[in-house]
């Protein structure tokens, strides 16, 4: 065997330690070292990853703050009776601010009167969303949450007389609250938004010859902020619930008193109960959220209404959701706005 054969020189064993790659060129010290691949890949992921916990860190700030936003510190007082109705007592709630936490907010001495009602149907003492009042609470306001004997045991006639009666309970009791009796505010939503606008458009003075105190107050308030409203009765467009020969709703019939219907008798009481037949000059001002999806209380409903408003002087303020049907996700925001209309024309000085 020839000696530079015996004399070759065997190749490096591979360290447990190496990295795999090959091993650095001595022959050619120039060259450079092959190019290691995955860490423009591993750089990437790691960036994408802490973009995500940035995201998910924030999303979750986010929601504790709404959270904390929509839960305000408040005091509850339930079932204050303001009346009876057929054995039945009428109670309404009040819903304070509560600044002793230091997280609260003082409240601003100005009333809020929430009707509950849906479908002219109400739950009794403590049956309220709370986050809905929250938005109002947040800026000082003592909310009442009103509850009437639902319908048909009540007829819808007798729950707008129990919905002023309501008010100027409330009003009797204006010291014991700590809110100004001549500064109130109404709102609610569908049935509750017709009962607001029967309160805003035919409340006025009591009976001075009330045997009854709080029957000679007035009923009046002073800010209507609503979501879609029956407004005309007689007049019911598209809804789902028109009957097509200018009859009552097809499902109220009982609570209007038309079951059976008398058309005759129905174009009188529909009409008493429309608020659109009773808009004057100096109705207190208005705001209202419909949306344009709403087949139960078409938009027309509200739209008549505003264009009425224009008509004898009076303010009345649409604001229309797109895409919106008889409720929608984003109304809790919505209900900011509320709060500030109300401070708009409720606050002294404004």
């Amino acid at each position: 065997m020839p000696a530079d054969d015996a004399s070759a020189p065997e190749p490096p064993a591979a360290s447990p330690f190496s990295s795999g790659h090959a091993p650095l060129d001595t022959a050619h010290p120039d060259r450079p070292e092959p190019r290691r691949r995955g860490r423009p890949v591993l750089r990437v992921l790691t960036w994408l990853l802490l973009g995500l916990l940035g995201l998910v860190a924030v999303a979750g700030i986010a929601i504790a703050a709404a959270w904390g936003y929509y839960h305000p510190a408040m005091t509850v007082e339930t079932g204050v009776v303001y009346g009876e109705r057929r054995g039945d007592m009428l109670t309404y709630d009040v819903v304070r601010p509560a600044a002793s936490t230091g997280l609260g907010t003082a409240p601003n001495g100005l009333g809020i009167v929430y009707f509950t009602s849906g479908g002219w149907r109400s739950g009794g003492p403590g049956d309220f969303s709370r986050v809905v009042l929250a938005p109002l609470l947040r800026r000082g306001y003592t909310v009442f949450p009103v509850h009437h004997v639902s319908q048909p045991t009540a007829t819808i006639r007798e729950i707008v007389a129990d919905s002023h009666r309501a008010v100027r309970a409330i009003r009797a009791r204006a010291a014991d609250h700590g809110i100004d009796p001549d500064r109130i505010g109404v709102t609610g939503g569908s049935a509750g938004g017709h009962l607001a606008l029967m309160v805003a458009t035919r409340g006025g003075p009591g009976d001075p010859a009330a045997s009854d105190p709080i029957d000679r107050l007035s009923s009046a308030v002073q800010a209507v902020a609503i979501f879609y409203p029956v407004t005309d009765l007689l007049d019911l467009g598209t809804s789902t619930e028109n009957p097509g020969d200018g009859g009552p709703p097809k499902s109220f019939r009982a609570g209007l008193e038309q079951d059976p219907v008398d058309l005759e008798r129905w174009r009188v009481s529909g009409r008493e109960l429309s608020p659109l037949f009773f808009l004057v000059a100096d109705l207190p001002p208005t705001l209202i959220y419909h949306g344009d999806a709403d087949t139960l209380v078409p938009l027309d409903q509200s739209q008549r209404f505003q264009a009425r408003a224009r008509e004898v002087g009076a303010t009345v303020d649409l604001v229309v959701h797109r895409g919106g049907g008889h409720g929608w996700p984003t109304m809790l925001f919505d209900l900011i706005h509320f709060g500030r209309w109300f401070d708009r024309h409720l606050r002294p000085g404004r």
